[in-house]
């Protein structure tokens, strides 16, 4: 964790990106894309209608310059039983490359300060079982697991 992190919102210029993490990301999780546009289109429509809210995480490059390495997308939502606003972190992605930078705790801590920023109720976030890395920065950084099983009725 030896390169300066900068975490910024990304906006229209950032798409391209955006959506080249967002792909690694997917890819990361082994899902199948059809339509090898959808990823992009999908992130710009988010970004663009403002549905979401997407941090990109740069590093200084070893050649000069700066890399943008990561990438964060939170869904704004509410908790009906905190009966107030929540967040979920959807995504939280490091491509290889940037990764012991420190760009994904510096994602994850400027996700949680924008929320309490917000005055949401808690970031409700979910990782696969076997990701113990995610974990580990998840529950160092506060995050516990909750009590609550998660369903999902997928519709296809």
């Amino acid at each position: 964790m030896d390169q300066r992190v900068v975490v910024r919102e990304a906006g229209d210029g950032d798409i391209e990106v955006a959506a080249g993490l967002f792909r690694g990301y997917l890819d990361f999780y082994r899902v199948e894309v059809e339509d090898p546009r959808a990823p992009r289109e999908f992130l710009a429509e988010r970004i663009g209608k403002g549905e979401s809210l997407v941090l990109l995480a740069d590093v200084d490059a070893a050649a000069g310059g700066v890399v943008t390495v990561g990438l964060a997308q939170v869904y704004r939502t509410f908790s009906s039983l905190a009966l107030r606003p929540a967040w979920v972190l959807s995504d939280l992605y490091v491509a290889p490359d940037g990764r012991r930078t420190g760009a994904g705790r510096a994602l994850l801590r400027e996700v949680l300060r924008r929320a309490r920023e917000a005055g949401v109720s808690g970031v409700q976030l979910e990782t696969a079982y076997d990701n113990h890395v995610a974990q580990g920065l998840y529950e160092a950084e506060g995050f516990v697991r909750d009590e609550f099983h998660v369903y999902v009725h997928d519709l296809g």
